[in-house]
C-alpha cells in the first residue's frame, strides 16, 4: 500500500488504524505527520516511511538536497527473495485551490497576475523533478533486485516525471487495474498522481484505489503482487 496521509491532518489516530486494519506486507506512506510547529523551519521535511513485515537488509536516503520532496529505498527480503523498495514523494508544487480557478471572485487582471503566479511556481518545481527522478533512476537502475517503485509522484500519466520513472517498468494500474484509478480529489477535477510500478519480473495480480477512506487529500493505492 502507498497512500500519502497530509500529516495525519484527519486525526493520525484514524489513519494510523486504517493502514494497520490493511494489513499490508509493505506500507509506503508520504506526508507522515511532523509537528507542525516545527516543520516550517525544516530544511528537509522526514516526511516517507516504510513499514514492513519482512526483513529490511539496508536502505538509503535518495535526496540529500533542500527540497521538500524526499525519496529513499530499502532492499527487503520477502520469504527468500530481496526487492528493492524506492518510496518516491517529488516535490510538491505548492498550488493552492484559488490559483486554480476554484474561487470565482477574480478580476481579469486579477487572473493574470494567478497564471503569473502559478508559472513562477511551477517551473522551479519542474527542474527540481529533473534532479529527483534522476537520483531515483540510478537506484532503480543500479538495483540487483527486482524493483517496486511506488509513492506520490506529483505528477499525471502524461507527464516527462510518469514516462521517466517508469521506464522499463510496468505500471500496476495498467496491468491489473480498471477505471480511471484517480487518487488524489482535493481539487474540482480528480488526479491520478500515485503510482506502483515494477520490474517485470514482479507480477500484479491486483490493484485498487480505496476510494472509502477520505482522511487524506489522496486516496490510498493497494496492489497485490506475485513475486516470479
Amino acid at each position: 500500500m502507498t497512500y500519502n496521509v497530509k500529516y495525519g491532518s484527519s486525526g493520525w489516530g484514524n489513519v494510523k488504524k486504517y493502514i494497520t486494519d490493511q494489513n499490508a506486507d509493505i506500507i509506503l506512506v508520504q506526508e507522515k505527520d511532523t509537528n507542525r510547529a516545527v516543520r516550517k523551519d525544516l530544511v528537509k521535511y522526514p516526511s516517507v516511511i516504510l513499514k514492513t513485515k519482512h526483513k529490511i537488509l539496508r536502505q538509503a536516503d535518495l535526496f540529500n538536497d533542500e527540497s521538500k520532496g524526499n525519496s529513499f529505498y530499502a532492499d527487503v527480503e520477502i520469504n527468500g527473495k530481496i526487492v528493492r523498495i524506492v518510496n518516491v514523494y517529488l516535490e510538491p508544487f505548492r498550488l493552492n485551490k484559488n490559483m486554480l480557478g476554484m474561487e470565482d471572485k477574480n478580476s481579469n487582471k486579477e487572473e493574470q497576475n494567478k497564471f503569473k503566479t502559478i508559472f513562477s511556481r511551477l517551473i522551479p518545481t519542474f527542474r527540481t523533478h529533473e534532479e529527483q527522478v534522476r537520483k531515483i533512476r540510478r537506484a532503480v537502475d543500479h538495483s540487483p533486485y527486482p524493483v517496486i517503485l511506488a509513492g506520490d509522484f506529483n505528477s499525471v500519466p502524461n507527464s516527462w516525471e510518469y514516462y521517466n520513472l517508469g521506464k522499463n517498468l510496468d505500471d500496476a494500474f495498467v496491468k491489473a487495474g480498471n477505471g480511471s484509478s484517480t487518487s488524489f480529489h482535493d481539487y474540482k477535477f480528480p488526479l491520478r498522481i500515485d503510482y506502483i510500478f515494477t520490474s517485470k519480473s514482479i507480477i500484479p495480480k491486483s490493484y485498487k484505489v480505496d476510494y472509502s477512506v477520505k482522511l487524506s487529500d489522496h486516496y490510498p493505492v493497494i496492489a497485490e503482487f506475485l513475486l516470479n
